[in-house]
């Protein structure tokens, strides 16, 4: 245990709950964004071009913001194996809310034209470097914290960062949507939920600045033992390990873009812009998310993180298929059942685990760097693209969902290849051995 300077004692309690409210925040910021391309981006941004090509388009954006995440985990895994993982996710949470006001104000494309949608590429892309600087702090911070036979446990709290963040911004859009006008929804009323983010800024820095680091790294950082570059080093001796997270991230991070993001835009073309099922599915699993997230993340404490990953990676193209067949039903309620059967059963058991197998793989002295880069690359390559590829393949396949499942299915089957290879050091005390 450390102490502050005001003697706040750092306890896992602490950390868990600090890692919570702000990777809440930042995903708030993150999914506001994805939630808004979804709505009202390709609209108000590329009202130029066909409604098709606008949401591809907006998609595209979408796609930046993950384009630079990976920029963001190795910029901040250098710096938090170095300097300390505090310091990187005040910073992280600094930039995304600056981004996000910002996007809040940022004019349409009927007020200044070509100049609306190049700055809402910029403002996506240091998004996205804030996001691939936060996660990986926040889940390293969380084990490196917690007793080895709870690092499931405390590492959840990472990740319910997630469902909160989806929860918040899909819900506050909601709200808005449900009591304005489609005319005033579009002028302004969509503005009101990335403004509110300078607000939940401030709520982040109160809380995370009273942090320390854990103090295997404290100690590291004192005997002066710290990696010169974090980057080279982890690449050098663990590239096993970040193919693994890499894999292991590919299938979960798809299907929760594919029904909670792309989901809104299938739903809205298949039963039309008035419906409200897409909205109210994803509220309710990311209200659901925050008990079950913690709750598989806790299970495999007990019996080890692969076996409920392999639950998630084998069974997410039935769940993807199901979406779908129950989107074209036009039913809310089977809507409901078949999203959080690929969300609440499905990815959270691949999620929950995340934070703390992650982290479990690599060294002290890379793991920031380590943990960041697999999950960021594999966020890159299946959750970036994935609209904007689900979108086009819709296309090919005339308006039917199937070659998106099969797409899908080559995700699901590198991620079971991959948690059948990777090592599982659940309660390993040192919580330090590469793969």
């Amino acid at each position: 245990m450390t102490t502050t300077a005001t003697s706040t004692p750092t306890t896992p309690r602490r950390v868990a709950l600090a890692s919570a409210v702000g990777t809440t925040i930042e995903w708030y910021d993150f999914y506001l964004y994805a939630t808004a391309t979804a709505l009202v981006f390709n609209t108000l941004f590329f009202p130029s071009v066909s409604p098709t090509a606008g949401t591809l388009a907006a998609f595209a954006t979408y796609a930046a913001g993950f384009g630079a995440r990976p920029i963001g985990a190795v910029v901040a895994g250098h710096l938090g194996d170095r300097v300390g993982r505090k310091s990187v996710l005040v910073g992280s949470l600094i930039a995304m809310g600056v981004a996000t006001t910002l996007i809040g104000v940022l004019p349409a494309y009927a007020s200044i034209g070509a100049l609306a949608p190049t700055l809402l590429v910029v403002l996506r892309l240091v998004q996205g470097f804030a996001v691939g600087a936060e996660w990986g702090g926040a889940a390293v911070l969380s084990a490196e914290h917690a007793p080895p036979d709870r690092r499931g446990w405390y590492g959840s709290f990472t990740q319910i960062g997630s469902p909160a963040g989806m929860l918040l911004a899909t819900g506050s859009l909601f709200l808005v949507r449900a009591t304005t006008s489609e005319e005033a929804f579009l002028a302004w009323g969509w503005r009101i939920p990335f403004l509110a983010s300078a607000v939940l800024v401030v709520i982040g820095l109160v809380i995370r600045l009273r942090l320390e680091d854990a103090p295997e790294f404290t100690t590291l950082r004192a005997e002066r033992q710290v990696a010169k570059l974090p980057i080279v080093e982890v690449l050098r001796t663990a590239p096993r390990a970040v193919i693994l997270t890499t894999g292991l991230r590919l299938s979960q991070i798809g299907l929760y873009v594919l029904i909670t993001t792309y989901g809104l835009t299938y739903v809205t073309q298949t039963l039309g812009r008035g419906s409200t099922a897409g909205l109210t599915a994803v509220v309710i699993v990311s209200a659901i998310g925050l008990a079950t997230t913690p709750l598989w993340a806790i299970l495999s404490d007990r019996v080890g993180r692969r076996r409920p990953y392999l639950l998630g990676a084998i069974g997410g193209t039935a769940a993807l298929a199901l979406f779908f067949l129950a989107v074209d039903t036009g039913s809310t309620v089977l809507i409901v059942l078949a999203a959080v059967l690929a969300i609440n059963v499905v990815h959270d058991s691949m999620y929950g685990p995340q934070a703390a197998w992650f982290a479990e793989m690599f060294d002290v002295r890379v793991r920031y760097s380590g943990a960041s880069l697999g999950y960021q690359i594999g966020s890159v390559l299946a959750g970036g693209f994935a609209p904007l590829v689900a979108a086009s393949l819709l296309i090919a396949g005339d308006g039917r969902p199937w070659w998106i499942v099969l797409a899908y299915a080559g995700l699901a089957v590198l991620t079971t290849g991959a948690a059948l290879l990777a090592p599982d050091h659940t309660r390993r005390r040192e919580g330090s051995t590469s793969a």
